[in-house]
């Protein structure tokens, strides 16, 4: 194959406003992913939790690709995964140590089972490639109204518990001591997030779901170490990344993942650049504490 033949490959935009049409529901569900993950992508950087999402992920596809396999609705597969994953790892990972060895046994059983039922599978090839890659028009009404649904779930919670989890989230043992309920903020963040994941890989597949669940929020922290600007940076970077990579994807016969990463690693390298550039000059300033507020910073 030539040069000019894996370009086109990997972008053509013959066709280019015919095609936009066919990816409207994509388009939103992108947006909307990226502003939740990149809301919850903050909590993932703060708590250490990225080896978590990668296993989540990986109960969210078994439980995709056993509904595929059933011949039932995949998104309930993949949210019964992703919030079965959540629940283990909350209950049982209450320290580090714990929770990192529930995670490496989690990891393997999932991804091992989801392989088998996809071999089961009989069904279209890329349905079962679209569960590990995403898929840039696989996104049909229902699936949308789902996405809808759990994200509202998921910025209810968070907007519930934001104030209280950031403080146990920078210092657990104090909030603990304050009275913060730290075990249950816990419990309730994984739940979150594991609703958060089981969206994320009905459109960037259970391999890449980090590039939207942490990714943004690693980006955002190497450019300030303002808490509301993390934030804020984080969603922007996610939102990004989605519509960015649906957009570059759309006239090729690459699945959106690629294009997806890419945009969300290159934003990571230029924000770590100018991290860098800002630490060698003087530019970065310290965390200092909000008002009244033990634990919290901006």
């Amino acid at each position: 194959m030539t040069g000019s033949g894996v370009w086109d490959q990997i972008f053509n935009f013959a066709d280019y406003p015919q095609l936009l049409a066919l990816v409207h529901n994509s388009l939103i569900a992108g947006a909307i992913l990226g502003v939740v993950g990149g809301l919850i992508s903050t909590f993932v950087m703060k708590r250490d939790l990225p080896f978590a999402v990668h296993s989540i992920s990986e109960l969210s596809f078994a439980g995709a690709s056993g509904a595929l396999l059933l011949g039932v609705n995949v998104v309930a597969g993949s949210l019964f995964g992703s919030i079965l994953a959540a629940v283990v790892i909350g209950a049982l990972g209450t320290r580090a140590r714990d929770r990192n060895s529930i995670i490496g046994v989690l990891m393997p059983f999932g991804l091992g089972l989801g392989v088998l039922f996809l071999a089961l599978y009989k069904g279209r090839s890329a349905n079962k490639f679209g569960l590990l890659t995403g898929q840039i028009v696989a996104v049909d009404t229902p699936q949308l109204s789902w996405l809808i649904a759990t994200s509202a779930i998921v910025l209810l919670g968070l907007a519930l518990i934001w104030r209280p989890l950031s403080f146990a989230s920078t210092d657990p043992e104090l909030a603990a001591a304050r009275g913060v309920p730290v075990a249950a903020l816990s419990t309730a963040f994984m739940l979150l997030l594991g609703l958060t994941v089981a969206m994320s890989v009905q459109i960037v597949g259970a391999l890449l779901v980090l590039s939207i669940v942490c990714t943004p929020a690693a980006a955002a922290m190497r450019v300030t170490a303002s808490p509301l600007l993390v934030t804020l940076l984080s969603v922007v970077f996610a939102v990004g990344s989605m519509v960015g990579g649906i957009l570059l994807a759309l006239g090729s016969t690459i699945p959106i993942s690629p294009y997806v990463t890419t945009i969300s690693f290159t934003i990571y390298l230029v924000c770590r650049l100018v991290g860098f550039y800002r630490g060698k000059h003087g530019w970065s300033r310290p965390l200092r504490p909000l008002p009244g507020v033990h634990g919290a910073t901006v």
